[in-house]
Parts: C-alpha cells; structure tokens; sequence
C-alpha cells in the first residue's frame, strides 16, 4: 500500500512539474528544441517511473518506531535552525552546535559530540574560507 501512495505522489508532483513547464516563456530566438523539453522529459519519466512502483509495488515495509521519526523530526529541527543561525551568529558557533547535536543523536556521549562539533565548525571553516575562499565570517561582525 504504501508504495503504491508514493507512486501516486510521484505522479501529482510530476504533473504540477509539467503544468508549471507549460508557464516556460520562449524567446523568438529559441533553439529547435526549445527550453520546455527537458522539463516536460523529467516529468514524463518521473510519471513512467511512479506507473512501474503502482503497478509492481514491493512487499509492504517494517516501518522504523516512532521514536526514530521523532529523532529524524529533531535533526530536521537543528538543521532549519542551524541555516536561520548563520547570518546572525556567524559559522563557527552555529556549526559546533549543529553538528555536536547530531554527533549526539548518533553517539550518544556528550563529551565526543562536543568535540566533534568544535572540530568540524573550526575544520570547515578553515576549509571553506581558506582553500575554497568562500567569503564566511567566523563570528558575528557585531562581537567585534
């Protein structure tokens, strides 16, 4: 039953997907092709695709506890923050304690979460900003 929800998912999506394409502005000085094409074969394919799980779906799944959806709800949660947190606070701060809290829901053991947060914001940072040059700022500009 389940795949056979998805599939129809699938085919909603894949159908609002080429609805929208059909919005595509063309210019008088489009290739042959045209730019709705690729949009129009995604969705096709998309469609194809979500046909074969419905009409050949698997054996019904052993879905996870809810304590695993509500673990996987609270990583979704510290991600949405983590990405609201950035501008404000800088990279260093957010990223520690993002990735501390998800070191901790996969280990539970405070003191190598805190760690592995601390190395990872400082290590990303450093690689971010010194061999990609990104243009990050380790901390808020108003601490200083």
């Amino acid at each position: 039953m389940s795949d056979r929800l998805f599939g129809l998912a699938v085919i909603v999506v894949a159908l609002g997907y080429i609805l929208s394409a059909t919005q595509i502005q063309t210019s008088f000085l489009s290739d042959p092709v045209g730019p709705k094409t690729f949009p129009y074969l995604i969705g096709g394919t998309a469609i194809i695709c979500a046909l074969a799980i419905i009409l050949k779906p698997d054996a019904e799944p052993d879905w996870p506890s809810l304590w695993t959806f509500g673990k996987i709800g609270l990583a979704v949660l510290v991600l949405v923050a983590y990405a609201y947190a950035l501008k404000p606070f800088g990279f260093v701060v957010p990223t520690a304690v993002a990735a501390g809290l998800l070191s901790y829901q996969i280990h539970p053991a405070a003191k190598s979460a805190s760690l592995t947060g601390i190395g990872l914001s400082v290590g990303l940072f450093v690689i971010f900003k010194y061999a990609l040059g990104l243009g990050l700022f380790a901390f808020s500009r108003s601490w200083f």
